[in-house]
């Protein structure tokens, strides 16, 4: 599919975010190499023309992941991205993780399932009167569970499978998460500084992965793909199913109008 627009990040938004800024020269990866403009002052520039080539066909397999029925991981824990990658997913209906990865939340995620259904049962807990069935300690205990499975968990409740890809905000703290998906086959979407190693992404987005006005500019654009997705998603459903309705309204009608079946005789009196 073709985006709808293709200007989805622009030169001078970008400029004005910060987004051009890397680390300094004697911090860098050398993968990164092609994805520089050059030095000034010590400190690496991105090359802006290809964040917005590559942030294109990011945000287009972002969007076509979410069209085909498939869901979106986000992945931040720096502290300058937390509020960001809750506020965005939220809005566009995703999954997060915005506290410590816990090992094992991709490749061990049966056992995260049960993680999630005990934090529900201890959610359930609150209201339907168990609490006032047990001792103050006892319920203590469970509150302190639950208040440790809710920091950790709270953003992927909902998500009964694995998600069709992940977007990570800073692969070199997330390098679990993207070892997980990596063994798994998940397509991982990342923003990737001039200290990362950009072989590991699927769809490198170079860029300054530590501005928050960088980091604010391409969540947002990411949550922006997955809600065109849902609503190509919706578009679809809605196709299919007018087309549906259409087939056996014409069926009805053809076994209505059929003439009854040569070669059969009325019994005789």
């Amino acid at each position: 599919m073709e985006a709808k627009n293709p200007n989805m990040v622009s030169i001078k938004d970008m400029l004005e975010a910060g987004v051009h800024f890397g680390h300094q020269t004697n911090r860098w990866n050398p993968k990164m190499k092609p994805y520089l403009f050059g030095e000034r002052n010590g400190i690496y520039l991105i090359d802006l023309q290809q964040t917005a080539k590559f942030f294109f066909d990011a945000y287009n397999f972002v969007r076509d992941t979410v069209a085909a029925g498939e869901s979106v991981l986000f992945v931040g824990t720096k502290r300058q991205a937390v509020d960001i990658v809750e506020e965005e997913a939220t809005r566009c209906g995703m999954y997060y993780v915005t506290q410590r990865w816990l090992g094992g939340m991709l490749t061990n995620f049966e056992t995260i399932r049960k993680s999630i259904r005990q934090l529900k049962k201890l959610e359930a807990a609150q209201t339907d009167g168990t609490h006032e069935r047990l001792k103050k300690k006892e319920v203590l205990l469970m509150e302190k569970e639950r208040g440790k499975l809710e920091k950790y968990l709270s953003g992927i409740k909902a998500m009964e499978s694995l998600p069709g890809c992940i977007y990570v905000l800073d692969t070199r703290i997330q390098h679990i998460t993207v070892k997980e998906a990596n063994r798994l086959g998940i397509p991982v979407v990342a923003i990737v500084d001039t200290n990362c190693d950009p072989t590991r992404i699927d769809y490198p987005i170079p860029g300054n992965d530590d501005a928050i006005r960088s980091l604010k500019l391409f969540t947002a654009r990411i949550a922006d793909a997955c809600l065109e997705g849902l609503d190509l998603r919706n578009k679809q459903e809605d196709s299919s199913g007018g087309e549906e309705d259409t087939i056996m309204s014409d069926l009805l009608s053809t076994r209505a109008t059929e003439s009854p079946v040569e070669g059969v005789q009325a019994p005789s009196a």
